[in-house]
């Protein structure tokens, strides 16, 4: 991504999950799989080929380097981005950043500390990029620089209902901490603010839930469903 500057964190991440044996689905070795010796293509893991693999990914991609998973997901992936401000339960940015895999986000972008839970994303934060800002002014410095339009995600008055709201194709979907919603930054920061319509006692549902609601929304405006699993 151009103009990109803050560093990568998952490295830094708290202990997760780890990919080998995490699952009882996928394939074993390929020879006791298929027979045959392994075709040579550069996408295939040797390790993988030869004790199998269990990983948290669809078939499509078994036996794949996660280097080669990440190039093909990074060609076509979806031109919105994801950015997490103030999250104070941390185990929502795992169920953040899971559900931006699934939708082949451009990125997650996460304001504030570098160090989170990575248990909630099962993994998936391997195969997305994941960028860290100390501050929001430094993630809408990056979205004007990258041609964003940011839209807030908050039960704010004055906010556009999500479920008829148009989604900007190239956009950066901003979500703030359970209860006290997004800074006031943010706030000023934001073209448009979208909220998501309840009709129960709660005041705000789960921070994850509404990303991923947030995130299937433009998928249905703008996503080619053609290319999906």
């Amino acid at each position: 991504m151009a103009g990109v500057s803050s560093a990568p964190i998952s490295d830094e991440a708290l202990p997760g999950p780890t990919e080998w044996g995490e699952h009882p689905h996928g394939v074993g070795p390929w020879l006791a799989e298929f027979g045959t010796e392994p075709p040579l293509d550069p996408h295939l893991d040797p390790e993988l080929l030869a004790h199998g693999d269990r990983r948290n990914v669809v078939d499509a991609y078994r036996y794949w380097t996660r280097e080669a998973i990440v190039a093909d997901i990074d060609r076509r992936r979806h031109p919105f981005h994801v950015a997490i401000e103030n999250f104070g339960h941390d185990a929502n940015i795992g169920t953040v950043v899971r559900t931006a895999n699934a939708f082949a986000a451009a990125a997650v972008h996460i304001v504030g500390r570098k160090r989170w839970n990575r248990r909630g994303a099962m993994v998936t934060d391997r195969y997305q990029h994941i960028v860290h800002h100390s501050d929001t002014d430094s993630l809408l410095a990056f979205a004007a620089a990258e041609g964003l339009t940011v839209v807030a995600v908050d039960n704010v008055p004055g906010s556009v209902p999500l479920e008829t709201a148009r989604l900007p194709r190239d956009c950066l979907l901003l979500f703030g901490q359970e209860g006290p919603g997004v800074t006031e930054a943010a706030k000023q920061g934001a073209v448009l603010t979208v909220s998501i319509a309840q009709f129960g006692s709660t005041r705000s549902i789960n921070a994850g839930v509404a990303a991923g609601i947030a995130m299937h929304s433009w998928i249905a405006q703008h996503a080619d469903l053609t290319t999906a699993w």
